[in-house]
């Protein structure tokens, strides 16, 4: 069973990677300050969380590309 996310969560993070893809990798640190850097998020829980779906969103989209 898989981990149910907020809609609010994967909304914004569809809206970083439609914008910044480039600028988000599989690194979940460097992703925790991107999200800082293009989003007005001050929750530190939602920042963690919105960086992790970003890393969770890059790695199914890389083995649906094999």
């Amino acid at each position: 069973m898989g981990n149910i996310r907020q809609g609010y969560v994967k909304s914004l993070t569809a809206q970083l990677l439609e914008k910044h893809s480039d600028a988000f990798s599989l690194d979940f640190n460097q992703n925790k300050e991107n999200v800082t850097k293009y989003t007005d998020v001050e929750s530190k829980i939602i920042r963690n969380r919105v960086a992790g779906y970003v890393v969770r969103q890059l790695r199914v989209k890389a083995t649906r590309k094999r």
